[in-house]
């Protein structure tokens, strides 16, 4: 499913024009996304949990030359399920 669908999808189930699903999806996006920069986390009861995680710096290696690099330390976005959504999946 790609945005559009998923416009779409949200305009029917909630009875409500496209730009209306749009507007609502994408203020969802960026509130949720506004929340992870600030280092927080975002809980969805029944579907899921975002949040930051941090790696720690590593050495890799490139495969083409075999040459050791170092991987810096970053954050990473994790989501892990909630209960009902793995239900549905399963």
């Amino acid at each position: 499913m790609n945005k559009t669908e998923l416009i779409n999808s949200i305009a029917e189930k909630a009875n409500i024009n496209k730009t209306a699903a749009k507007a609502a999806l994408e203020a969802a996006v960026a509130t949720v996304s506004e929340a992870l920069a600030a280092g927080d986390k975002v809980a969805l009861i029944g579907f899921g949990t975002f949040s930051v995680a941090e790696k720690a710096a590593r050495t890799g290696i490139n495969p083409a030359t075999k040459a050791k690099i170092e991987i810096p330390a970053r954050k990473v976005i994790k989501f892990k399920a909630g209960a009902e959504l793995n239900d549905k999946v399963k």
